[in-house]
Order: C-alpha cells, then structure tokens, then sequence
C-alpha cells in the first residue's frame, strides 16, 4: 500500500468536511459538530492553522487540522483527525498525528494538544503511545456544550 500525506490546500475545504463527516459517522455522538462542517468552515480553520490529507494507494482516506492556540502561539491544537471507517484498524491514522507533529517542530512549535471525546477513551491509549500526556489542569479551549468536558493531552515538543 503506497501512504502519502500532504499537506492540505484551500482546495480540499470541501474533500476534508466530507472526510470529517464520513470518519465521524457512527462512531462520534451526534452532537458533535464534525457532523456538520461545510467547506467554508474548514477553510478558514485552514487558514488559520493547517491540515492535512492521509491518502492510500492515491484514495482520501483521512485527515487531520491544527490551529494555534487563542492565548498560546507556541502551541498547537490537534482537531478533528479522522480516517475514513473502511480503514480503521489498519494503523494510517500514525501518519496523520506523525505529520502535524512533524509540521509542529518545523514550525518552532513547543507544544501540541488535543482533546479526548468522552465518547472515545481508546484514543487515550493511541496518543500515550506517541508521548502524549494527560493535562487535567487544561480545559480544551473548544469544547461542546452539549457534550461531557473532553481529556485534554498534550506533547511537549521542545529539546
């Protein structure tokens, strides 16, 4: 299987909302507002941060965004990274966290964090294995009213 990540245009607003939607059908509460991103949506998160594209054998198969923080500019938020549900299980969503870490440290970014559904505590396990940590004293600066407060986890990427 040939994997490539690259890096996400303002053209692929439109591929990353689907890509958001279809990763987190079924399997993030419906509340959630992945559920309804739109193209100008994902555009200007874009443009304020970056994302990007997880293709296998040249198909979209996932993706992945960031944006600094609002009080932090040496720290980057981790958002809405998904793969697609067909390719779950097959180990592809390393390359998408492995690349915003990767675009993190050539940035001078020191320090990357990301937020936990409640409705997703096997994620813990998955970031631990690359060196993330549980930050309690952190509240994730975009979390959903309507939805438990998410575990933050946070990677310090400095020396």
């Amino acid at each position: 299987m040939n994997i490539v990540v690259r890096m996400a245009t303002d053209d692929d607003a439109g591929l990353i909302a689907g890509l958001t939607r279809a990763a987190w059908a079924g399997k993030v509460a419906a509340s959630s507002s992945g559920h309804r991103e739109t193209a100008p949506q994902v555009l200007a998160q874009l443009r304020h941060g970056g994302g990007c594209v997880l293709l296998a054998d040249g198909e979209a198969v996932g993706s992945v965004r960031w944006a600094p923080h609002d009080s932090a500019a040496r720290v980057w938020e981790i958002m809405r990274m998904g793969v697609l549900p067909a390719w779950r299980g097959t180990g592809l969503a390393r390359y998408l966290l492995e690349a915003v870490i990767r675009q993190a440290r050539d940035c001078a970014v020191e320090e990357v964090r990301l937020a936990v559904r409640a409705d997703q505590p096997k994620l813990l396990d998955f970031y631990a294995a690359f060196d993330f940590t549980l930050a309690a004293e952190l509240e994730y600066s975009h979390a959903n009213a309507e939805q438990p407060a998410p575990t933050v986890m946070r990677r310090c990427l400095r020396g």
